[in-house]
């Protein structure tokens, strides 16, 4: 490599990074990730109910979209439809007629590969999902005998006059508005009715063996058979139409942060309004009449460009149900057991072979069990002093929390730093504190106006003389369950520096005192970002005195713009820069000048990619970083993240060898295209298939 002549030097200069054209929008970038995770529905290698679940995790995925991402869209073009919210120059209206355009696109295509290719390959699998015209007598007997004794007593229609107003609708409930003609026993006829389906009912029913086929699994809607017994719910009525609708409502959380007295009280608040927000999409039946789909549309006060129609389920996601109904394990992936590292397997007491060195750990090829069996030994070691513990998911039943309970019944000094404001895990947690400070545990909620997404355990030990401290330091949640799902490193260590950054961190979240320096962690929102910015700095440097330098980074999300800027400086330096990123991404590669150096893929596979990785060549010195957070403003300046050093050199090269294999995936990875589409790289003929996840999986599961 060369250093740059003047010329170049002086081009390189003039350019403005912070041109729109530069950026891609970050709610469109998400709908082509969404697009990614359906293409997965679509690909006749992935076994025939991953396929579904697929198909399910887009719906459900386009559901939370639309309940924080677009629903802050449109508060954003209620304030001021002019004001430009992203680098990306695009005001909230001209945002939103985007979005309406690919999530109708997006939609569209979900409900054609669930027609067109997933039930006929199902139904050829002898999984059946019988319509009503095509009900035996014998099964329609079944279905009314099933809506009398299981639906009809708690179904509550409710008919529209004045003094029964529309009802409030929950938030994504199964819901059905029914013409009607006739008169009731009062002589009312309002002419319409509606009627929500209980969340504890199933959305899918399925016949009992003696009312199918010889080795088929027959199953039903439960608006299938709302639809061809509703009129048993109106005596003495005749029902013209019965039409399935859903409302999907903002559930973003606004908590003011200046006004809190108590954060709990303050959750709780806003976790009983959730379901009641405002309007921000609204899906029905493609065969509802035009005058009925507008009358809803008026009661919501919603415009047709977030109206879905939609031609099945309008809550697709429940079919997620039908993958436990059935007993198909060849329809699944081959099921596989996460390995246990090798010095742990050998060494049983954990405190003595992380003292011997670090150890990795590489979910879910290899097994989570270690950092409970961490906890649980530090429970009941009598020389154990201390715990401290940032929660962020994990679950009231899980065997982390009944270690740390343990722990402080055997009377160790044990604090927890609980997230309240994980999105969705609001009540969980909630349960959780409670749980834990019924068990004498400390419990803290972090610092307000922060979130407290580090993950990071730390256990004081008395060994002689001396204590010292142990820490377990991620990129993902203390989750045993997501575990098995999700890709994440962990480190265990008993570095002294390493130990004392914890312990630091921990003082800052439970106390009120002022922010220490660090000697090995980055930390946000204080060094972290400024830290990878001086690191990127440091390679585009080392280009321009002719020295190795190259940039690997690993992130669920890029759209801090101070970070994509370095990142484009960096390329017109010449730094070699790969970025593997599994959703949002508003950087663009390709630009001449710009991020012609820049690479950018997309692993979209059984496990879902979540580890945070910063690898810098440092001119062959290579520094390789694990993180709790991504390249994204929150991350960044609105969240306590902790960024930890892999230093020993045996365990970043290994981390090294995994981006390697990453970034020669050719089966599931996806490359970014200038204009915000990604492009699935196809293997080439002759050439090894290499998939990474399953070459991973089969490494671990091979060593010695």
């Amino acid at each position: 490599m060369t250093t740059l002549d003047v010329t170049t030097k002086e081009k390189i200069e003039t350019i403005d990074l912070q041109r729109p054209e530069f950026y891609i929008n970050r709610e469109l970038s998400l709908l082509e990730f969404n697009k990614r995770v359906l293409a997965q529905a679509k690909d006749e290698n992935v076994p025939l109910l991953e396929r579904l679940n697929y198909l399910c995790i887009s719906c459900s995925n386009l559901d939370e979209f639309y309940e924080i991402r677009v629903a802050g869209v449109i508060q954003m073009a209620a304030i001021d439809p002019k004001v430009i919210i992203g680098q990306d120059g695009l005001n909230p209206n001209e945002q939103l007629e985007l979005i309406a355009t690919n999530a109708h696109q997006l939609v569209d295509e979900q409900y054609r590969v669930l027609n067109e290719i997933l039930i006929p390959k199902l139904q050829q699998e002898n999984i059946r999902f019988i319509r009503r015209n095509d009900w035996t007598e014998v099964q329609h007997q079944w279905l009314e005998t099933y809506f009398n004794d299981q639906l009809l007593p708690i179904l509550s229609p409710v008919g529209l006059d004045s003094a029964h107003p529309f009802p409030r609708i929950l938030n994504k409930s199964l819901n059905f508005i029914i013409s009607l003609t006739g008169k009731d026993a009062f002589g009312r006829n309002s002419g319409r009715a509606i009627l929500q389906a209980p969340r504890s009912l199933p959305r899918i029913i399925q016949f009992p063996a003696e009312e199918t086929q010889s080795g088929t699994a027959d199953f039903v809607f439960l608006s299938s058979i709302i639809h061809a017994f509703v009129g048993e719910l109106f005596n003495g009525m005749a029902v013209k139409g019965c039409y399935q609708f859903r409302v999907t409502r903002n559930s973003d959380f606004f908590v003011d942060d200046d006004a809190i007295d108590d954060l709990l009280l303050a959750v709780q608040g806003e976790l009983a309004m959730r379901n009641y927000g405002d309007e921000v999409r609204l899906e029905i039946d493609a065969m509802c009449p035009d005058e009925t789909v507008s009358f809803l549309l008026d009661r919501f006060e919603m415009t047709r460009d977030r109206l879905f129609l939609v031609d099945g389920p309008v809550n697709l996601n429940r079919l997620q149900e039908i993958i436990a109904l059935v007993d198909r394990p060849d329809l699944t992936f081959t099921p596989f057991k996460p390995v246990v590292p090798i010095q742990l397997t050998r060494n049983k007491d954990i405190f003595a072979a992380i003292k011997r060195h670090d150890i990795l750990l590489h979910h879910p090829f290899e097994s989570f069990s270690p950092v409970v069996e961490f906890l649980r030994q530090a429970a009941v070691a009598p020389d154990v002093l201390a715990i401290k513990q940032t929660l962020y998911r994990t679950g009231a039943d899980s065997p982390i929390v009944s270690a740390l309970i343990k722990a402080a019944s055997a009377g160790k000094e044990v604090t927890v730093v609980i997230e309240l404001r994980a999105r969705f895990d609001e009540k969980d947690n909630i349960s959780l504190a409670a749980k834990l400070q019924e068990a004498a545990v400390h419990v803290v909620y972090g610092v307000v106006g922060y979130k407290t997404h580090a993950k990071m355990c730390l256990v004081l030990k008395r060994e002689g003389k001396e204590l010292r401290n142990y820490v377990h330091l991620g990129t993902g949640n203390y989750h045993p369950k997501t575990a098995l799902l999700y890709t994440d490193y962990g480190l265990f260590s008993c570095d002294k520096d390493l130990g004392e950054d914890v312990r630091r961190i921990f003082a800052q979240l439970t106390s009120l005192g002022k922010v220490s320096k660090l000697h090995k962690l980055l930390q946000s929102p204080f060094t972290l970002h400024s830290g990878i910015i001086e690191k990127i700095d440091r390679e585009i440097l080392h280009a321009k005195e002719g020295k190795t330098a190259k940039i690997i980074i690993k992130v669920n999300a890029i759209v801090e713009e101070q970070a994509i800027q370095a990142l484009y400086r960096a390329s017109q330096a010449g730094v070699k820069i790969k970025l593997i990123v599994r959703g949002i991404c508003c950087l663009k590669p390709g630009i001449p000048g710009v991020s012609e150096n820049i690479e950018v893929r997309s692993i979209i596979g059984r496990f879902l990619e979540h580890a945070r990785v910063f690898a810098f060549a440092n001119d062959g010195n290579w520094e390789v970083y694990a993180s709790s957070g991504d390249l994204m403003n929150r991350n960044m300046f609105q969240r306590v993240e902790a960024c930890f050093p892999i230093e020993s050199k045996r365990l970043h090269n290994r981390i090294l060898r995994d981006l390697d294999t990453y970034l020669s995936d050719n089966s599931q990875s996806w490359l970014l295209q200038p204009d915000g589409s990604y492009a699935q790289i196809k293997r080439k003929k002759n050439q090894e298939l290499i998939q990474a996840q399953t070459v991973l999986l089969q490494e671990l599961q091979n060593q010695p």
